[in-house]
């Protein structure tokens, strides 16, 4: 029995890895271990989306009783802290850490911010509510309340854009499509582990429960990105630095911010980038109330569009990340992205009048596997033509364009449905709003295939940082053990 246990146990060491997902994404300098270590960011990130997008959404309507235009004022308060990550990306490239760090003090920072946005969230969503003890006038619980959301944005992006942009650094540029791709698939898998548990954990809310859940994921927060960071960057102290490197002025961020976008391709992807994401996005708090009111789909059935759209941005990230890596266009697969939205949302269009779920089914997992190309594609795209020490900046740069652009697409979308379903005569009765807002998309689809035209044609060039590996000299002085 005991020879049979060490081959079943030698075999899922050396041929099992090969059946987990980007298992692939692993190298010599990255093994799987320490990779999926470092991807414990992304769950933490997954789990305040979930919290603020979801979790909360709920509660504060229908236990609290908030009205839903405080809702989402309250939800959409971490957008005004998207912007900013290209600065935050640029500070971390050019930081330099007494203790020789570049990337660790920002995640660090992040998650303590973080860690303290979710500390106070639940006092202050009580007091706003009325529901708590303390004799507090309710206006304190709005500014703490908002206070409290401004803190887990700002935490959020800034643990998210250094962390991929630590990523990046540690991966070998063959390797980094995998890289990216096991990323997302973590934060993919925290949203949906954390939607669970948020779920079972609440089944019977109380005022206390609540203050036990969320504070609970704030130590959870600290928990996993401390384990995502140990021993992760190398440490260059400054008593190792030459004189010369001592005293070079670093670039402010408007220098950078010049040399990053010169030539205009930088501009472009942003811009590609966003008309993509608010392609993809604008649907969000749309597709279980279509399903519901339009197509009369059960709350069970509804509930499992969520999984559905998950599964198909699965599968979209696994198959771009097996092909991105054997050295496809990033931006081709961007844009073949982009092209599987189209009938994706013409079939969930043509649900409504047709009659038929399965249309709608079918366009919801097309939905996501056509984000799932697109995300990654325009990701590698930016780790691979970022400018040398430029990583954080250009990836900050995708971040704020990304969730900006997301934000600023979710809200469109129930505005624009709300007003179309005000108006008197329809085309297409209940079903009409949603219908515009869907068609909205495919415009915003076509754009962003107009938008990615010319870097198609332009066939890109790696900057020389692909020709240094992270692990140069320069970051590397001090192993990450040390």
């Amino acid at each position: 029995m005991t020879s049979i246990s060490q081959r079943v146990t030698g075999f899922v060491f050396s041929r099992g890895a090969g059946f987990l997902p980007f298992a692939d994404a692993a190298t010599p300098e990255l093994p799987l271990s320490r990779l999926l270590r470092l991807s414990l960011f992304q769950v933490s990130v997954g789990m305040a989306l979930v919290l603020l997008v979801g979790t909360l959404n709920r509660v504060m309507i229908v236990e609290l009783n908030v009205p839903a235009s405080v809702v989402a004022i309250m939800v959409s308060m971490p957008l005004f802290f998207a912007p900013f990550r290209a600065i935050i990306g640029h500070r971390s490239d050019t930081h330099k850490s007494v203790l020789g760090w570049r990337r660790v003090p920002f995640i660090w920072q992040g998650s303590l911010v973080q860690f303290g946005g979710l500390a106070i969230m639940p006092f202050a969503i009580l007091i706003l509510s009325g529901q708590g003890e303390m004799h507090v006038p309710v206006w304190i619980g709005h500014l703490a309340a908002g206070f409290a959301f401004l803190l887990v944005g700002a935490g959020l992006h800034t643990v998210q854009t250094v962390g991929l942009a630590l990523a990046t650094d540690l991966a070998p540029k063959e390797s980094q499509p995998k890289v990216v791709g096991l990323m997302y698939v973590m934060l993919l898998f925290g949203m949906i582990v954390s939607a669970i548990i948020f779920g079972l954990l609440l089944t019977e809310f109380t005022p206390g429960r609540l203050i036990q859940v969320i504070q609970g994921a704030a130590v959870a927060t600290l928990v996993l990105n401390t384990i995502a960071l140990w021993k992760q960057e190398a440490r260059r102290p400054s008593r190792l630095l030459t004189e010369e490197e001592r005293n070079q002025k670093d670039p402010t961020f408007q220098e950078s911010w010049a040399a990053f976008v010169q030539g205009g391709s930088a501009i472009r992807r942003l811009v590609a980038v966003g008309l993509g994401t608010a392609a993809f996005s604008m649907h969000d708090v749309l597709l279980e109330p279509y399903g519901g009111q339009i197509l009369h789909l059960s709350v069970s059935a509804t509930t499992k569009l969520t999984a559905t759209l998950a599964v198909g941005g699965l599968l979209g990230f696994a198959l771009a990340s097996r092909v991105l890596s054997r050295g496809f266009d990033p931006f081709r697969m961007a844009f073949y992205g982009a092209l599987v939205g189209i009938p994706a949302f013409l079939a969930v269009i043509m649900a409504a009048p047709a009659s038929q779920p399965w249309l709608f089914v079918v366009g919801t997992s097309l939905i996501g596997f056509g984000a799932g190309l697109f995300g990654h594609g325009t990701l590698t795209a930016t780790m691979n033509l970022a400018p040398k020490d430029q990583t954080g900046l250009a990836l900050g740069a995708w971040g704020a364009a990304q969730a900006t652009a997301a934000g600023f697409a979710v809200a469109s979308g129930g505005i624009i449905r709300d007003i179309i379903s005000s108006w008197g005569d329809q085309s297409f009765g209940p079903a009409t709003g949603y219908i515009v807002v869907y068609s909205i998309e495919i415009v915003l689809l076509l754009a962003a295939l107009i938008a990615m035209i010319p870097l198609l044609r332009t066939k890109a060039t790696v900057p020389s940082r692909g020709d240094t590996p992270a692990s140069d000299i320069r970051h590397s002085v001090v192993p990450a053990d040390a």
